[in-house]
This record gives C-alpha cells, sequence and structure tokens, in this order.
C-alpha cells in the first residue's frame, strides 16, 4: 500500500469531499506514513473552491486509535536533530493537524464510525460538528499509558464543547465514553445507527450546500474566533463585520427574498 492510499479523497454528493484514513488494520492510527498524506490531503482540500463541505472518517472499525505505539513511522523534516527536537517536531506536526482542521473554510463533518482514541478523539474535537455510530467510544488514552492526558488541543478544546467538570474527569479517568453517553453530553451531535452514519453525514453536508458558501465560511470563521476571546462585544464586532461583508458585496440577501416569493429554493451565487 502506497503512502497516499493511506488517505482516500472522494467525492460522494456535490461540492463535499470525504476525506478517509484507510488503515484499518492498525484502526486508522497515526503513523506518520499517515499523517504526512492526510495533512497533505486537508491542505489541497481546503484549496479546492468548488468543495463546500468536507466529511473525515475512517475505514474498518475505528475512526482512529491515535498515535501508533508499535510503528510511530518518521517525522518530516527531521535532519540534523537529535531527540529532544526530534520529539518537539513530531508532536508539532501531529497537533498542527487539527489547526489545519480548523483553518480550513469548508465546515467539517467527523463522521465517527468506531472508536477515537487519544489523539483520534482530538481529531474528532477540530473537526466542526461530529457525529457518532453507535459503535463509537472516546478516550483520552494518553494519561492510561503514564502521559498526560493532554495532546493535539484537547485541553482547550473539551472543557467548550462539554464543560469543565465533564472535561476534567474524562480526561483524568482516561475512562471510556460511549456513543449514548457522548450524545447526552453534547460531545456528538447526534448518534446513529453504523449503517446510517454515512448517509446522516451527506445530508447534513447537502444542506449546508444549499446555503451561501461564503456565509457559510464565515460563519465557521467567527464561531471559531468567538470561542477565543472573553469579550461579548469583540464577538458582537467580528458578527457585524461578516454580516455586513455578505449583505453588502453578494445579491445573496435580494435573493433570498426573491426565491421566497417565487415559492423556489434560492440560488446563491456570492
Amino acid at each position: 500500500m502506497t503512502d497516499a492510499a493511506l488517505v482516500e479523497v472522494t467525492y460522494p454528493r456535490p461540492h463535499v469531499a470525504q476525506i478517509t484514513l484507510n488503515r484499518p488494520e492498525r484502526m486508522n492510527a497515526m503513523s506518520f506514513d499517515l499523517v504526512v498524506p492526510f495533512r497533505d490531503a486537508i491542505d489541497t482540500v481546503a484549496a479546492d473552491n468548488n468543495t463546500w463541505v468536507v466529511v473525515l472518517t475512517g475505514t474498518g472499525r475505528g475512526f482512529c486509535a491515535g498515535a501508533d505505539l508499535e510503528d510511530s513511522g518518521i517525522p518530516p523534516g527531521i535532519d540534523g536533530l537529535g531527540l529532544s527536537g526530534i520529539a518537539v517536531k513530531a508532536m508539532e506536526y501531529l497537533s498542527d493537524l487539527v489547526l489545519a482542521l480548523r483553518s480550513m473554510p469548508q465546515p467539517v463533518i467527523a463522521a465517527v464510525n468506531g472508536p477515537a482514541i487519544g489523539g483520534g478523539m482530538c481529531l474528532s474535537l477540530g473537526a466542526d460538528i461530529r457525529i457518532a455510530a453507535e459503535s463509537a467510544r472516546f478516550r483520552a488514552a494518553g494519561i492510561n499509558n503514564g502521559l498526560t492526558a493532554n495532546e493535539l488541543g484537547v485541553s482547550f478544546l473539551l472543557p467548550k464543547a462539554i464543560g469543565t467538570s465533564r472535561a476534567f474527569e474524562i480526561l483524568l479517568t482516561g475512562r471510556d465514553v460511549d456513543s449514548a453517553e457522548a450524545e447526552r453530553i453534547g460531545l456528538v451531535s447526534r448518534t446513529v445507527p453504523d449503517a446510517d452514519l454515512l448517509d446522516t453525514c451527506y445530508e447534513m453536508a447537502e444542506r449546508m450546500c444549499g446555503h451561501s458558501r461564503v456565509g457559510t465560511q464565515l460563519t465557521k470563521q467567527v464561531l471559531w474566533s468567538s470561542l477565543e476571546i472573553n469579550s461579548l462585544e469583540a464577538a458582537i464586532n467580528l458578527e457585524n463585520r461578516s454580516q455586513l461583508h455578505v449583505r453588502l458585496t453578494t445579491d445573496n440577501f435580494a435573493e433570498s427574498i426573491r426565491a421566497r416569493r417565487d415559492g423556489r429554493p434560492p440560488v446563491f451565487e456570492d
């Protein structure tokens, strides 16, 4: 299997790209043989103006088992570095995956098709929306391996997703969170039967594709930015600027009025 085959990019619906981690024999564990083409796929899809929504999933019975503890591979760009420098480079490259998902202009839906363990759970948190199959479960594995539970942004993302008390408990105990609990506490938007997972995500993606592309992209951008500021006024300022940008530079609002009057779906040309 070539490196490129470890990550597949397909287009299951118009304007929808699917990035699939394809290392099922290792439950899509993140060796650098997988991570490097995964990052390349993120960058390629992000730059594709014909892709409006992204679905992220895994092949086989797992979403992602986190870092590969048996065969991690070699991180790129380590020539001339000692052990400490290689370790730093490796962690930065892995954690940058979450930043790259966040930076994609398109909304990212994580179709969590099975266990999301350690870095795999963190990876799902880098998506904008998480839909879980009934077989999905989540675990912060690092603390069970004598390390910390903190990696790939989980200390920032998990408390914001489910609240501090639950986040602290899950990270400090290293216990499993099954799909039913994940839905109950807000870690995922919903849980569906395994056989319905991808179709559920595709339907959600198609609904987003019916909206203005620039409006959807700016909504994602402002939502993420507002997570990082501590002021209602600053959040409102961001909202005002993005709303005015779309209102004044496109015909979208007038088209929505025409479509409503004509009894048809709007066609937003941005």
